[in-house]
């Protein structure tokens, strides 16, 4: 659909209640201009601004720019985001960075992708331009070559069919975000954010926008070695919550192979001279072969945990998505 067409009185995203969260931290020097074009695209949203434990003015800015700031004092993007979206409450939710290197034009796009074409996850994939220039590359190459490498990660453990996982631009439908438990502290959250998604079963989709350089004086706050290694084990930590059986199935497979060696030789001397004379080696591989049934068992509890919270996360979902249609209802008769 044309861009024209997205806001137009026929299509029901021209009334749809829609919030903007941006998590930020030391951004003063493009908060302003994040909530400006928030604020042009979508000029009846709501903009909440984290302010994730800054020591400049991020906030000043933001409010002299039209946007409600909320105080995050405990440094950490996933903290700001849970605390942005415990006040969200609104059809759509769009998350973007504070940093202005995402594209706001397609914001429109996005809430008409979630209120009318009914997605509840939409992610933006970003494709860098200015790739030739050093010094205005929108990725540094071990950000570039990090991204690509969790990016196919996750897609391999998880199912999760997007090509940017850790673009930090999404729009979220209320009932995704009312059942989507944030438990990341930090750059974790995109990928959690994603495999929400899967868990779910809930229905996603991908479009493309241009990711700019950031303006001269502006840094990243993403660390390509600690926080690539923190999101690397929550991929690992996702991936044994989405498919606890396989996962603990994988951890059992060399106990198993190891019980089955320290086995076969008493066995065989037990089966040709009638004696064990290797009692270690057969208890070692009773030991073992113990530990690999109980990991089988706790893959298989947690498989039947992980379908129990699924149902309860829906049911969740479902009821505030009924509370507030009954409010709409309510409100127009």
């Amino acid at each position: 659909m044309r861009k024209s067409e997205l806001g137009s009185a026929a299509c029901s995203c021209s009334t749809a209640s829609v919030t903007v969260v941006v998590p930020c931290h030391n951004e003063e020097q493009t908060i302003g201009a994040v909530v400006t074009g928030a604020r042009r695209q979508l000029p009846h949203a709501r903009i909440l601004v984290g302010d994730n434990a800054s020591t400049d003015a991020t906030s000043t800015v933001a409010r002299d720019a039209g946007a409600e700031v909320v105080p995050v004092p405990h440094l950490g993007k996933g903290r700001a985001v849970r605390r942005l979206l415990e006040r969200c409450a609104t059809d759509v939710v769009v998350l973007v960075d504070g940093d202005a290197t995402y594209d706001l034009s397609v914001l429109p796009q996005l809430v008409h992708g979630v209120v009318c074409n009914g997605y509840d996850l939409i992610n933006v994939s970003r494709i860098a331009g200015n790739q030739d220039e050093l010094d205005t590359r929108p990725y540094r190459r071990g950000h570039e070559a990090g991204n690509r490498l969790l990016t196919g990660l996750q897609r391999w453990l998880t199912g999760v069919e997007l090509r940017d996982i850790l673009s930090g631009y999404k729009a979220m439908s209320r009932r995704f975000v009312t059942s989507l438990p944030v438990r990341s502290k930090g750059f974790q959250l995109e990928v959690e954010i994603a495999s929400h998604a899967v868990a779910l079963d809930w229905a996603y989709d991908e479009i493309e926008a241009d990711y700019l350089g950031r303006p001269p004086g502006s840094t990243s706050k993403l660390s390509t070695v600690r926080d690539g290694a923190s999101i690397l084990r929550m991929i690992l930590r996702l991936y044994r919550d989405l498919h606890p059986f396989a996962a603990f199935a994988t951890l059992a497979i060399p106990w198993f192979a190891a019980s089955f060696a320290l086995v076969a030789r008493p066995l065989t001397d037990y089966v040709e001279t009638g004696l064990v004379p290797r009692f270690p080696s057969l208890i070692a591989g009773v030991a073992t072969f113990i530990v690999a049934m109980l990991l089988l068992t706790s893959g298989w509890l947690l498989e039947r945990t992980r379908s129990l919270r699924r149902d309860l996360l829906l049911v969740a979902a479902s009821e505030s998505e009924r509370v507030a249609d009954a409010a709409r209802h309510t409100s127009e008769g």
